[in-house]
């Protein structure tokens, strides 16, 4: 997987991060704020510059700073690239309808990506486990079905009430935040396309407000099934019925499996075009796969009943990951997982979708019981809902193809390896006693463990959240400063004493706060090189810019963006683990929980490279136990 779709989950790195200096007026509907939210600050094409080369210095040799800085000098010169292209920016960025100046960014980042996403884009939350009824209680029915209805409960009140506008606008330290991505959370699927992906999704031109479809998509044993969920008049069926419906989906399933030859989830996984190219043969082969594919498209959501326990937390991880798609459509932005021991999960396509929103979505989801939140939806009693199989009509061609996806992606999977940790003393609420930032802290964990583990410092990526601007989504930070590569030399120093040490610590944590909030102001230069680059594909001829500039094969370039360590943060109570792939042939995934009494981690990396993931890991352990008591040794703490 490539940088450009390193995960974006919520981080809390900047405790002082700095908010926009327009404050909002908090409003009471979802999406009152959106207009009246700062827009995302364009950056100047000098300072731009200037933190790129800054950014990548700590990584580069004396030569290859030396090319990176021609390079740079080359665009910013007068008849350079360089100003044309942001140039061109400025305009697009002050045209009517225009959100911000990242509204093709964002499409040519996610959606122009032509590699699988499934393993490499999508990511997944492990929820925490429902609450264990009281020993007086009946005896639950199915594990299972019971979760499975809960889920689909609360979604159907999380949709009411966000059709009605009634989802409150997030607050981040009092400022609110876009609500936009909320709008991709129902009835939205990717469609592959050959050059460039699509989107079909509610409060778009093609279909404007909110989705009015009424079934979800249910996954057994390689069998799909449309389930109505909501009643013609609009309100949810009563968990009983839900949970009848669920039912009955399992008995049509069980016990044999479909020929894994006839799961079309398998074509979700192929790399885009390629699956482009499969979509429009089944559509050609017969109507009833236009149906079909309507039918899946228009879903409000999937869930998927897996008929394996996994058999420890790992294995449930890789399972939300990277499960068979006999089991999953991985071109919907969501994906219930739920196993039948009642362990469940969601999977996410990222396209519309970043972290900090799922998040919200899951604490409103777990916030009370189903019971509770059904009665809130308005549910009433509708008798069972209509459960009706979606087929596909399929020849030798494509039944063999089907086969092939099924076969690589498998294999995909099982070339990647993956380690869940738990570090339950290494939590928020520590750090904090300790004074200093928990994200930077365990950053510098990780970069202490990398070096150890791999005996060099390596480009290391951190999504912060931006949306507290228009339309914001995230920005991408670069992880390594000056500071860490003194940090990181201090600790191995054995001249260095404690105080030294610890100085070099907090040095480069401060630094790392630092830069976050950079982040957060929009004072960085990746997404605006990076979205000049785009413009050049696009207009380039036309702007005078023919070519490409040699910027973007600068060393700098390269290597800045070329991740060892991909990392990303997942503060909630009701998630366990959070997980993705990783972004490189040699790179690390790191998708963190940092709970207030604890840190959970999910690595992951190709299995070729997998003995230094390992070796990370052991490392890691080491090097948040001595930050921790290093830290603590200062004022006599403990």
């Amino acid at each position: 997987m490539t940088v450009e779709t390193g995960r974006e989950a919520a981080t809390t790195a900047a405790t002082t991060a700095a908010a926009p200096t327009a404050m909002t007026k908090p409003a009471v509907r979802t999406f009152d704020n959106e207009d009246s939210l700062p827009r995302v600050p364009l950056p100047d094409l000098a300072d731009s510059c200037a933190r790129f080369l800054a950014w990548c210095a700590p990584l580069l040799t004396a030569e290859q700073l030396a090319a990176t800085k021609a390079a740079v000098d080359d665009f910013l010169a007068p008849d350079g690239p360089g100003r044309p292209l942001h140039a061109e920016l400025v305009r697009f960025n002050a045209s009517e309808g225009v959100h911000s100046w990242l509204d093709e960014f964002w499409p040519a980042r996610y959606l122009g990506r032509r590699d699988r996403i499934a393993l490499n884009a999508n990511f997944f939350f492990l929820f925490r486990d429902a609450a264990t009824p009281p020993a007086t209680a009946p005896p639950p029915g199915d594990p299972q079905v019971e979760r499975a209805a809960g889920l689909i409960a609360a979604a159907l009140d999380y949709k009411i009430r966000l059709d009605a506008e009634r989802i409150p606008p997030l607050l981040r330290r009092g400022q609110p935040q876009s609500m936009v991505q909320n709008r991709f959370l129902f009835s939205t699927t990717r469609i592959p396309g050959g050059d460039q992906d699509t989107v079909r999704m509610p409060y778009s031109s093609a279909h404007p407000g909110p989705s009015d479809a009424r079934h979800v998509l249910v996954f057994r044993r390689g069998r799909m099934f449309r389930m109505d969920v909501l009643g013609p008049d609009g309100t949810p069926h009563t968990l009983p019925e839900l949970a009848a419906g669920l039912a009955r989906v399992l008995a049509a399933a069980d016990p044999a499996p479909a020929p894994d030859d006839t799961a079309v989830g398998h074509l979700t996984t192929k790399a885009r075009a390629a699956w482009a190219e499969s979509r429009a043969a089944l559509l050609a082969h017969d109507p009833a796969n236009v149906t079909a594919l309507e039918e899946i498209e228009r879903a409000l959501f999937c869930v998927c009943l897996d008929h394996v326990v996994p058999p420890d937390t790992l294995a449930t991880c890789d399972q939300l990951l990277h499960g068979s798609a006999a089991g999953r459509w991985y071109d919907k932005s969501v994906s219930f997982v739920v196993f039948p021991n009642g362990r469940a999960g969601i999977n996410i396509e990222h396209c519309g979708l970043d972290g900090t929103t799922v998040l919200s979505f899951v604490d409103e989801l777990l916030a009370a019981p189903p019971a509770e939140l059904s009665a809130r939806s308005g549910a009433r009693a509708h008798g069972d809902p209509e459960v009706r199989p979606i087929s596909f009509v399929l020849d030798a061609t494509l039944r063999a193809d089907i086969a092939a996806a099924a076969e690589s992606f498998a294999q995909f999977g099982a070339d990647t390896e993956a380690v869940a940790l738990s570090f339950p003393e290494h939590g928020a609420d520590r750090s904090k006693t300790l004074r200093i930032s928990p994200d930077a802290l365990v950053q510098m964990a990780y970069q202490l463990a990398h070096y150890r583990a791999k005996g060099r410092t390596g480009a290391t990526y951190e999504s912060i959240a931006t949306r507290q601007w228009r339309y914001g989504r995230t920005e991408a930070m670069r992880v390594v400063t000056p500071e860490v590569l003194t940090f990181v030399a201090t600790m191995d120093d054995p001249a260095a004493d404690p105080a030294t040490r610890r100085a070099a610590l907090r040095a480069a944590a401060d630094a790392h706060v630092r830069r976050a909030g950079e982040c957060q102001r929009g004072d960085a230069p990746e997404q605006h090189l990076w979205e000049l680059a785009f413009i050049q594909r696009r207009r380039g001829i036309e702007l005078g810019v023919p070519t490409a500039s040699p910027l973007y094969e600068s060393p700098g370039w390269l290597v800045m963006r070329d991740d060892y360590l991909s990392t990303s943060s997942a503060p909630s109570a009701n998630i366990e683990y959070f997980g993705f792939g990783s972004t490189s042939g040699k790179c690390i995934g790191i998708a963190y929980v940092l709970l207030p009494d604890r840190l959970n981690i999910y690595l992951s990396t190709p299995r070729p490279v997998a003995a230094g993931m390992h070796a990370f890991a052991d490392r890691l352990r080491e090097a948040l136990g001595e930050l921790d008591e290093l830290l603590a040794m200062d004022h006599g703490r403990a």
